[in-house]
């Protein structure tokens, strides 16, 4: 599948000629990896002349985009102390949090089937329903009164499209605050990297928008575009199966971690026994190379230290793993290897 920003339609083209059989799916199920796997299934399971609506939700979690570095957009070990899951979705774009106050909606079609202006239009009339004036922003961003309520990506696969975005309804944007704001670290590092913008919850606009209402709203306009209702999807168009085996794949930390690009981080810090700076080069999410530059005395500590790096995992837990398995052979070097675990803790 290949990500891609798709353009709008001005109302009234000849797209709108071409009205899809309307079909919906609601999740039951507040797990990102497996709602990203029900949507993977949901694209190749689309037919010609239907369009599918899928609405659902993902329980605190920071999903990215497809060439996205998750170091770079998040607090990663902060978020995760706290019980949060990072996600990395199929299309590309910047990277959003979720929780319950937060409805997500996909549109799936294949061919003329798939419009995003009508899409669009769909999700606007849906929160105009509730007498507030939502827009379009640009090209994959809506608004009420200038701040951003929606954002919105696509991705491809062959002839099949996929539209997606968020509606965010009664967010908690302390944590989204918190958490998409990443640690000055010193990483050099090639991706798409997420643009902040000033956002609203709607409920806070219309107390009467909420996930439930806003759901029904979205299927009665998404009937109106279509010029007929629309049907819920036959659950045995999906096998179970399959999803579980979609669902593994982008829950691994190949895929969320794996995917990203290679990147460099730098750090370091002067100790009472000497100063040390560390560069690593990380590739598939696990320290390629590390160089160490060190004025210490145990000059074979930190060729040993170097070693011991290399082919860890890039995150707290597995480099604390790295170092704690680097046995000390002095009181200096049990010293020396506390210092790194300190710095390399307080970094993520």
């Amino acid at each position: 599948m290949t990500g891609h920003d798709e353009t709008t339609k001005a109302p009234g083209s000849s797209a709108f000629d071409h009205a899809p059989m309307p079909r919906f799916l609601i999740s039951e199920s507040t797990d990102p990896y497996r709602n990203i796997a029900t949507e993977e299934a949901l694209v190749d399971a689309a037919l010609p002349g239907e369009c599918i609506l899928f609405l659902w939700q993902n329980e605190n979690t920071i999903v990215i985009g497809r060439n996205q570095n998750p170091w770079k957009e998040c607090r990663i070990a902060e978020f995760e102390a706290d019980g949060g899951r990072i996600a990395r979705r199929l299309s590309g774009g910047g990277a959003v949090f979720h929780d319950i106050g937060n409805l997500n909606f996909t549109f799936v079609a294949r061919g003329e089937a798939y419009d995003v202006s009508r899409h669009m239009n769909v999700m606007c009339a849906a929160v105009q329903s509730f007498g507030l004036d939502a827009r379009v922003s640009g090209r994959n961003d809506a608004t009420v009164d200038g701040a951003k309520f929606s954002g919105n990506a696509f991705f491809r696969s062959n002839e099949r499209k996929c539209h997606h975005g968020t509606l965010m309804i009664d967010v908690d944007t302390g944590k989204l605050a918190r958490y998409l704001q990443p640690d000055s670290k010193k990483l050099a590092a090639k991706g798409v990297e997420s643009v902040r913008s000033r956002v609203v919850n709607l409920a806070s606009l219309n107390s009467r928008v909420t996930v439930e209402t806003l759901s029904i709203a979205l299927v009665e306009a998404f009937s109106e575009a279509c010029g007929t209702p629309a049907k819920p999807l036959d659950p045995a168009r999906l096998d179970e199966c399959n999803i579980e085996q979609r669902r593994a794949r982008f829950a691994s930390h190949a895929w969320i971690f794996g995917h990203t690009a290679p990147f460099n981080h730098a750090l370091g810090d002067r100790f009472a026994w000497g100063n040390l700076d560390i560069e690593l080069s990380i590739k598939g999410g696990e320290i390629e190379h590390a160089s160490i530059f060190s004025d210490a005395l145990d000059a074979e500590f930190i060729a040993r230290l170097s070693d011991s790096l290399e082919g860890c995992r890039y995150d707290k837990d597995g480099i604390g793993k790295c170092l704690e398995a680097l046995e000390p052979e002095t009181d200096e070097q049990q010293t020396m290897r506390a210092d790194c675990l300190g710095l390399f803790r307080s970094d993520f």
